[in-house]
């Protein structure tokens, strides 16, 4: 297996959060585990992977703390892999993820689903950016700027 470079360190938030997620097995896992998804078998049933490499993804994804390991919720002998609040939080990156294939995708007819509110049946309105005023922004809207360095304190 080729060695991908780490960006564990990078200054950048965007590389720092593809260390633990920029692997489309692990988003494809992630995504599994948020519909209900817990035991390893679940998981290759689903995905059609590899045991090795599916072992090795469920690792990352415990050793980043976006899931954890559990005993069995039916009480038996088994273990299960549980979303943390961490890795619950990556719903809106699979949301945009989603919604991104779908208005761009060639053949957005394909797509088998939708995504919809369970209450009321209805399509998930489309994410979007907004100030803290509630103004909608465009990225010519943002800009990065450097984080405020922290004082020491004497």
């Amino acid at each position: 297996m080729v060695k991908r470079t780490s960006f564990e360190g990078n200054s950048c938030p965007i590389a720092r959060s593809l260390e633990a997620l920029g692997d489309w097995w692990s988003l494809l896992i992630i995504r599994e585990a948020l519909f209900g998804v817990r035991r390893f078998g679940e998981f290759q049933s689903k995905l059609g992977m590899a045991k090795n490499i599916l072992s090795v993804r469920l690792r990352s994804l415990v050793d980043h703390g976006i899931l954890e390991i559990a005993p069995a919720s039916d009480g038996s002998a088994y273990q299960e892999y549980v979303l943390t609040p961490k890795g619950r939080g990556t719903f809106p990156i699979l949301v945009a993820l989603r919604q991104w294939s779908e208005e761009f995708d060639d053949h957005p007819e394909e797509i088998a689903t939708i995504l919809v509110d369970r209450e009321k049946g209805r399509p998930v309105k489309k994410l979007e950016m907004r100030a803290a005023d509630g103004r909608p922004l465009s990225p010519a809207e943002t800009m990065l700027k450097p984080r405020p360095s922290r004082r020491r304190s004497a």
